[in-house]
């Protein structure tokens, strides 16, 4: 492997553990990488190195201005909605400024109950699973894993529950960074400021409500309807797709790992152990763009120079031998994995809440309704959703016994 390799190739999407593994042989714990039209970045595989990086938030920079290679972006560059640059979202703010705005977005998502955020999730959960239970047969991936969590997002948010469908197949487009890319993001952000602009004239009991709120409160300078619309699109991709693919991954492991299996039928709390494992062995998110190196240095041996881009390698940090010597051993519950990010910029502690109760919840319905569920085709017959930066699954067809619904 003697030059950069693609992060837009194939074998990103269809064999990444195998990849990671090649690229650590080669590189070790940080390799050169390709974007689309060939614009150098360097991946970071190291559980180590990556846990330097995201903790040194001034010599490794969120923003995204430092970068040197700006002036080799096309346009409509198919990876920019990932990578961000000319917004000034959440993920691209550093300093005291980022601090507040993740203060406001933690105070809003915080003040969603526990018991309405699992009533929502169960809700719609049983509904999807009363479109299909009849039918003895469903893609647990599109029918459900990739339906459920931004429905219970846009009910959180203040969003119409007919616009769910639209949402979901824009976020899709945002992350798989292919040539819809941009316009899933348009259509993303659209939305976003149209909910905004309502409830600055409508308040309610909402997230966005409380956010627009929040925002006008002594911490720091009142966030903009701008502002708050971007941090939005933030907020509803991390929150959707990741949690998404952590459902359809649990599935997928529970249908065709012995060791899942067995954690997932032995009760709900063997339930957020099994799905914590999840976390370590096949994490939804795959890659994150990214930091910025604020000056030239070096990260695990390699020359690294101001502006460089750097891509965070969680799936590849989380497999590191150095960190996991016995690679197909279970953790016991460990929970020290990148999968939520690490430093100021990991994701907001009750954001990782509401993700984790509507990804149990999920999987606890699919054990509750289909409790026979099997895979209905070869384990190895399952694909990946064509992304360099999540590892969810396209499909995940199954069979099962045809039930009454219950709705």
């Amino acid at each position: 492997m003697s030059v950069p390799v693609s992060l837009a190739g194939p074998r990103f999407r269809a064999e990444p553990d195998a990849l990671y593994r090649e690229l650590r042989r080669e590189y070790g714990a940080v390799a050169p990488v390709l974007l689309d039209a060939d614009i150098p970045a360097w991946l970071v595989l190291g559980y180590r190195e990556l846990h330097q990086v995201t903790g040194d938030p001034v010599l490794f920079s969120r923003d995204s201005g430092l970068w040197n290679q700006w002036a080799r972006v096309p346009d409509g560059w198919p990876m920019l909605p990932m990578i961000g640059g000319g917004h000034s979202s959440v993920l691209h703010t550093v300093g005291e400024r980022h601090r507040e705005r993740v203060a406001l977005i933690g105070d809003a998502l915080e003040a969603v109950g526990s018991h309405e955020l699992r009533t929502h999730a169960e809700r719609f959960a049983d509904e999807l699973i009363d479109a299909v239970c009849a039918e003895g047969e469903a893609d647990l991936v599109g029918h459900y894993a990739a339906l459920l969590p931004v429905r219970v997002l846009a009910t959180l948010y203040g969003f119409a529950d007919e616009q769910g469908p639209g949402l979901v197949a824009a976020l899709n487009d945002m992350v798989d960074g292919g040539e819809e890319a941009v316009a899933g993001q348009r259509h993303v952000a659209a939305a976003m400021a149209h909910l905004v602009a309502d409830r600055a004239a409508r308040p309610a009991d909402d997230v966005v409500s409380r956010l627009l709120a929040s925002g006008r409160t002594s911490r720091g300078p009142a966030l903009t309807h701008e502002e708050v619309a971007q941090d939005l699109v933030v907020m509803m991709a991390a929150g959707h797709q990741p949690t998404a693919g952590w459902i359809g991954n649990s599935l997928r492991l529970m249908l065709t790992d012995d060791r899942f299996a067995a954690s997932l039928f032995g009760g709900r709390r063997s339930v957020a152990e099994a799905m914590n494992e999840v976390l370590w062995e096949d994490t939804p998110t795959q890659n994150v763009a990214g930091r910025w190196a604020s000056r030239d240095t070096r990260l695990g041996g390699r020359p690294v120079r101001a502006g460089d881009l750097l891509l965070l390698g969680l799936q590849a940090a989380n497999h590191d031998p150095q960190v996991r010597t016995h690679g197909t051993a279970l953790t016991g519950g460990n929970s020290a994995h990148f999968s939520f990010g690490h430093g100021q910029h990991r994701c907001p502690f009750p954001a990782q809440e509401i993700a984790e109760v509507v990804a149990r919840t999920a999987v606890e319905v699919v054990l509750d309704r289909l409790p026979d569920v099997d895979l209905a085709v070869p384990a190895a017959a399952l694909t990946r959703r064509p992304s360099p930066w999540l590892g969810g699954l396209t499909n995940l067809p199954v069979r099962f016994t045809p039930t009454a619904p219950r709705g």
